[in-house]
């Protein structure tokens, strides 16, 4: 396991990760606001290139502004992370398909340099649990590259300039991540 890559299981307290994970899986709106997410369609995941790819997105915060009010849904989880300064904050919903399809290598904030890519730092928060994956590209070879399952209530942190990427499932209907890229150093 790459030593840059950091795993937590059972992220947030049950009770918590339940109300979020239904917001975004069932439509169920939270008792103490009227929040709805509305997904948007994009028939691309990695480049504009992309034949026969397409995900669903919901932007809670783009180039360092919030974009509409339901970022009090994963206050909780900010809470915990308690970034300095924040870049974006995406969720993706990718469907169900016949076989894996692994999406293309990235890095979700371009940096000139490696030095400030260091700075910054990805989290990906995992809302349900099935066989897609995030893959690092760290390994010498494509076999040796760290590989994060999706488990329901899992967040995995790593330096924002660390090439991963994301992959569709074939277990559920859906597989939904939420995506944080923040400043978290002083």
């Amino acid at each position: 396991m790459n030593e840059n890559i950091k795993i937590e299981d059972n992220f947030l307290p049950q009770e918590t990760f339940t109300e979020i994970q239904n917001i975004f899986l069932c439509g169920i709106q939270t008792q103490n606001e009227n929040i709805f997410i509305p997904w948007r369609y994009v028939d691309t995941i990695d480049t504009e290139n992309d034949v026969d790819k397409f995900q669903f997105i919901h932007v809670f915060y783009m180039l360092c502004s919030p974009a509409g009010q339901s970022l009090m849904v994963i206050k909780p989880i900010l809470d915990i992370i308690n970034p300095v300064s924040l870049f974006r904050i995406k969720a993706n919903l990718l469907t169900k398909t016949s076989t894996i399809i692994e999406n293309n290598f990235h890095v979700d904030m371009g940096f000139q340099s490696e030095e400030k890519g260091n700075q910054w730092t990805t989290s990906i928060f995992y809302l349900n649990t099935n066989n897609g994956y995030t893959e690092f590209q760290d390994g010498r070879i494509a076999m040796e590259n760290t590989k994060v399952e999706s488990v329901a209530n899992r967040m995995v942190t790593f330096p924002t300039n660390l090439r991963h990427r994301g992959t569709s499932c074939t277990d559920e209907k859906t597989r939904v991540v939420i995506n944080f890229n923040y400043y978290d150093m002083i």
